[in-house]
């Protein structure tokens, strides 16, 4: 969207760095009318180096930022409007992501370990064991947050345990701890030649390490991590003049908003009021709802978090969240790993060739169950397949999957709040999905309201940093005409009520497929990941296997040549009719 108003060339602007799980974007918008001007994207590489695993490079990270705000300004000239204009920049970023870095040296320990990430979950029990009342919310009345793989301390436990440079370079004091934010804005403003190290309120609620009562790091949950506190980032408000930019086309120009990617969305929605509520459909899923400036704790699965806090002296504002680990990401793998669909606009063409999953339900547990069930050990599972079922049933049954998860959270925020929601206002790139949208409104059987305007997470950053102190250049109580797209429930209630409820029983067979007990505990387990072999028993030695009737005995007198062979458990049986009647059962993961 490019501005036509006559003032257009000579407004203030406000540029927002919107730095996602799988794409950064640089765009600069007019403060006067909240359009946007111009904006570049760059999409991110994940890698997955083990089943579970979930990382990205802090350097491709910080590299895309750089191309995407070259070429928004490269853009900006072609438009005649001199890059002078931009008064101030947000950064947005994705949350939970954890870094580590040499502060001598600017250069990362580590990759980083992307929010998703499941490496954790031997450390996430371990914790929960150490705490008193052996519960996963024994944190919650400080944080607002269960222990979960999901939280950047988990994270950096696992990184000060496993990880050498970054144990190294904390014992040395050289170590900095931060989310995406903390790493750009550090960077940005100087890196290593006096670099600004800090966050803001809604990034460091979603560490574990935050009391969210004091909006201070808390000393007894950073030593109950077993984490310096010195490593930590200064803690700020989300609209605040943090530093400048050290180099490139906008050197100079400050930093002055600072938001967690899903409290930039509540901004940008303009839900600052209490009982407010968004729905933004990127990677995964995640809706907010306004509780205004005191904490409301959940007792039906939800986090309470720090939505924002608009200026040093301005109250902080909470919100109550549901969030979902997989929502655009089962699209990406629908065409990554079964190759189904070529882009993932496709998606909605394969769908919309037929009315209905046919019976067709898909859990896309990869993550195991964020909320409302906070369970790791759950499993992607598709259920309800017959010969019938083909690509276009998995399609549809696949974005279903998107609006059932999204249903579970708002009951379950309905059922805190007391207030049922008579509308869902939503967000974010899967929202230009019709078909998700108006499938949405059938489940939830309620309105869904999308904006015209889709950038409404960069739009709640650049308003941060427009707003500053300092800045002033954007008025947070002017009101900005924006188009609303209504999808109205289209199905009967009872309808819609059968759907809900055969997806989840469908969720109940996803349960408890994973445990830590499902491996075998070996002191070096490097290899199995290269062989896929995982055995469900505690034997540290597989010289007494047979000796001690494990279930895994076959006909293989001599395991040597078992990684040899492309099956770990290729023993004689053609036919596994006749496991359950012998006593050889191949357990294989």
């Amino acid at each position: 969207m490019t501005t036509h108003s006559p003032g257009a060339r000579t407004d203030p602007l406000v540029a927002a760095i919107d730095q996602g799980t799988s794409s950064t974007r640089f765009l600069i918008f007019n403060a006067r009318t909240a359009e946007v001007v111009c904006q570049h994207q760059v999409e991110i590489k994940q890698s997955f180096p083990k089943e579970g695993w979930v990382e990205e490079d802090p350097m491709e990270i910080l590299q895309s930022v750089c191309v995407c705000v070259e070429h928004t300004c490269d853009k900006l000239n072609q438009l005649n409007i001199p890059t002078s204009h931009i008064k101030a920049i947000g950064v947005t970023n994705q949350r939970e992501t954890t870094m580590v870095w040499n502060k001598e040296t600017g250069e990362p320990l580590c990759n980083a370990i992307v929010w998703l990430d499941l490496r954790t979950q031997s450390t996430v029990e371990r914790l929960i064991d150490k705490t008193p009342s052996k519960s996963k919310n024994h944190l919650k009345d400080l944080t607002g947050l269960p222990i979960s793989t999901y939280f950047s301390a988990v994270k950096m436990r696992w990184l000060l345990d496993h990880v050498e440079p970054v144990a190294t370079a904390t014992h040395t004091h050289t170590a900095l701890f931060g989310t995406v934010d903390s790493w750009l804005i550090w960077c940005l403003t100087g890196g290593r030649k006096g670099g600004v190290h800090c966050t803001d309120v809604s990034n460091a609620s979603r560490t574990l390490l935050f009391n969210i009562h004091t909006l201070e790091w808390d000393p007894d949950l950073c030593t109950f991590f077993d984490i310096p506190m010195e490593m930590l980032p200064n803690v700020r408000s989300s609209s605040e003049i943090y530093g400048y930019m050290a180099s490139g086309p906008l050197a100079g120009v400050p930093i002055s908003g600072c938001l967690g990617d899903q409290s930039a969305a509540l901004v940008g929605q303009m839900c600052l009021q209490e009982g407010q509520a968004k729905n933004t459909y990127g990677t995964g899923c995640f809706l907010l709802k306004n509780t205004g400036k005191k904490p409301v704790m959940s007792e039906h699965g939800l986090l309470t978090t720090v939505a924002y806090k608009l200026g040093r002296d301005q109250p902080a504002y909470y919100a109550l969240e549901g969030s979902v680990a997989i929502a655009g990401a089962v699209v990406r793998w629908l065409k990554d790993n079964l190759g189904i669909i070529q882009s993932s606009a496709e998606i909605e063409k394969l769908a919309s060739s037929v009315d209905t999953s046919y019976g067709c339900y898909f859990v896309p547990a990869f993550s195991g169950l964020y909320a409302p069930y906070w369970e790791p050990s759950a499993r992607g599972i598709i259920c309800g397949l017959t010969q019938f079922t083909n690509r276009c049933h998995l399609a549809f049954a696949a974005l279903e999957a998107v609006c059932f998860q999204t249903r579970e959270i708002l009951d379950a925020m309905n059922q805190d709040s007391g207030v049922p929601l008579m509308r869902l206002q939503v967000d974010g790139g899967m929202t230009a999905n019709t078909l998700l949208m108006q499938l949405q409104a059938d489940i939830l059987c309620i309105p869904v309201v999308r904006p015209s305007m889709s950038e409404t997470t960069a739009l709640g950053v650049a308003m941060a940093a427009g707003s500053a102190e300092g800045v002033c250049v954007w008025d947070l109580n002017a009101e900005h005409p924006i188009t609303m797209e209504t999808y109205q429930p289209q199905v009967l209630p009872e309808d819609s009520e059968f759907r809900y409820g055969r997806w989840k029983s469908a969720v109940q067979r996803a349960m408890n497929w994973e445990t830590s007990e499902s491996t075998i505990k070996e002191k070096d387990t490097s290899d199995w990941l290269e062989v896929g072999l995982s055995m469900s028993c505690d034997h540290q030695d597989t010289s007494d296997w047979l000796e001690e009737g494990c279930p895994m005995s076959c006909d293989h007198q001599d395991t040597s040549d078992w990684l040899e062979e492309s099956c770990p458990m290729s023993c004689d049986h053609q036919d596994t009719s006749d496991w359950l009647e012998e006593p050889c059962y191949h357990m294989l993961m």
